[in-house]
């Protein structure tokens, strides 16, 4: 049910329905052009119905067609994704089209994803750079997200860290003002291959009535409560913002630092900030720098924020634009938009896999990791019908490679697969050994260690090596424990054939049957059967 709940009221607040039920808000409404009216009365006729957004875009397609650039944008996006409307590609793009002629960011950004996605268009990076920027010059967010990625990655565009740095640091000012305001939004990424969850981090704002408990738990309660971080930042919090007592930056200070001792994340936040400001302390960089970095082992947004400051200006740090950029990024995917993530996965728990594809194709346009992955993911089991046969494995390929040029183990191993195979590409033993080598240093991959092992055995795509695929074997059943049934398999196999091997180099007539080659294969095979 909860679940139902943030699918369907996403974007849920007090103020929302509280602006769109104000009488004010109405009568503003009823002056303006008739399309206004018809908007605003789509969605206050359909608040108090059970299943609200079903009924609301029902009447915003109606809207739509009176012209109203709102409605069109709303409605535009529903068919786009499926979003209580039937998915219809075409009719999106025609609606996109007509809306970015008169000026949509939404829509030229939209336009922009299409021709990237070849989405109801022949795919073309040239058209969709075009429209990216025209989206990102009317403030479009997600265009700058999008242009930030592909400045970041090289991706159709030129590689550069500065030009990347520019679009994601306007994003993640957006994202870190939202958070301040609003707390922001814990949103799980899943990946569809191994069901793994990422938490996001949540940041919370105090309110007034909360203060007295603060105060309670931090100094008039028992030992335990006195010592409790969470009620030390809280007050820490009253203090330094005046909130129900006098302004107190010493004070805050010492409930922050009682806080932060005990690994409370809002407290090392707090302390860092007033570090970084010089509020009731003298400015002090290295120390704001520390206690930034230990809010960011926790996942605080602001933390990782701060730290992107700090590293694109140089503040208390060497600048660096690639670490700034990794941040800030890292910040950008903590927005609203990352509640698309858990919308997609939903439509694809559902078996709307079509719905769920484009939502994914969205979001790893935007850079999303784990969306690049499950693109990918999608596309490799031919779950979707919107792209044909032809086209599934080399688009997959083209997302496993992005998913993981950022550091997916199971991405770069894919990749091998893909070019051992001849999947989306030519069969190319030689580069698929790269990408094992590369997931089995850099990420210590069992699953890339055994495939060394056996490439090795093989001479597949790197010289013939019996003691170097034994030496990989090893390494697999080192890594994990469950490369181990397999590895011993494989090195029963490995140590009979090495066996033969020698006993025929030495001429013994008694094994002219029984061949190296003819060994092996019967020896695979029973490998194979277990």
């Amino acid at each position: 049910m909860k679940f139902l709940q943030r699918l369907l009221f996403p974007y849920q607040n007090k103020s929302f329905f509280f602006f769109l039920s104000s009488s004010s808000h109405i009568r503003t409404c009823f002056s303006c052009h008739v399309g206004t009216v018809c908007y605003a009365h789509a969605i206050l006729t359909s608040l108090t119905a059970p299943f609200f957004f079903f009924r609301l875009y029902e009447k915003l397609l109606k809207v739509a067609e009176k012209g109203h650039q709102k409605a069109m944008e709303k409605v535009a996006y529903a068919m786009l994704f499926g979003d209580y409307m039937h998915q219809n590609v075409t009719t999106a793009k025609a609606m996109f089209e007509k809306l970015a002629v008169e000026g949509s960011p939404k829509a030229q950004t939209a336009l922009g994803f299409l021709y990237a996605a070849g989405l109801g268009v022949n795919s073309s990076q040239a058209k969709a750079l075009v429209y990216y920027t025209f989206g990102a010059l009317g403030g479009n967010l997600v265009a700058h997200m999008i242009l930030g990625y592909r400045y970041w990655g090289g991706v159709g565009v030129p590689q550069s860290c500065e030009s990347a740095l520019t679009h994601y640091r306007l994003v993640a000012n957006q994202v870190a003002n939202d958070v301040s305001l609003t707390g922001g939004s814990a949103v799980q990424r899943i990946r569809l291959l191994d069901e793994v969850e990422n938490p996001g981090s949540t940041s919370g704002m105090l309110e007034e009535d909360l203060i007295q408990y603060y105060q309670f738990l931090a100094e008039k309660g028992d030992v335990q409560a006195q010592g409790n971080p969470v009620g030390q930042s809280g007050l820490g919090m009253a203090y330094l913002y005046g909130r129900g007592v006098p302004i107190n930056y010493e004070l805050a200070l010492k409930y922050f630092q009682k806080a932060a001792e005990q690994g409370w994340v809002d407290g090392q936040l707090q302390l860092g900030t007033m570090y970084y400001n010089g509020i009731g302390v003298k400015r002090d960089y290295k120390q704001a720098l520390k206690f930034f970095n230990l809010a960011s082992q926790a996942g605080h947004i602001l933390a990782f924020y701060n730290l992107a400051q700090m590293h694109a200006t140089g503040t208390g740090v060497m600048r660096s634009c690639h670490t700034a950029v990794e941040l800030f990024k890292n910040v950008c995917e903590r927005g609203r938009w990352s509640e698309r993530l858990m919308a997609a996965y939903g439509s694809f728990k559902e078996g709307e896999s079509d719905a769920a594809l484009v939502q994914y194709l969205l979001l790893a346009e935007q850079g999303y990791e784990v969306a690049q992955s499950n693109v990918a993911f999608i596309l490799d089991q031919k779950g979707a019908r919107i792209f044909t046969e032809n086209e599934t494995y080399p688009r997959a390929l083209l997302h496993w490679t992005r998913a993981a040029a950022q550091g997916y183990t199971v991405a770069r191993i894919k990749l091998g697969d893909y070019h051992y195979y001849g999947q989306g590409t030519d069969v190319d033993y030689e580069t698929a050994v790269i990408h094992y080598r590369l997931a089995s240093e850099q990420q210590h991959s069992a699953q890339a260690m055994f495939n060394l092992g056996y490439m090795h055995e093989k001479g597949l795509g790197i010289k013939q090596d019996i003691h170097l695929a034994k030496r990989f074997y090893d390494m697999a059943a080192e890594a994990s424990p469950d490369a181990q049934v397999p590895v011993f398999l494989a090195l029963c196999k490995l140590g009979l054939v090495y066996t033969l091997q020698y006993l025929q180099d030495l001429n013994v007539s008694t094994l002219s049957f029984w061949t190296c080659d003819n060994l092996a294969v019967k020896l695979e095979r029973t490998c194979n059967s277990s």
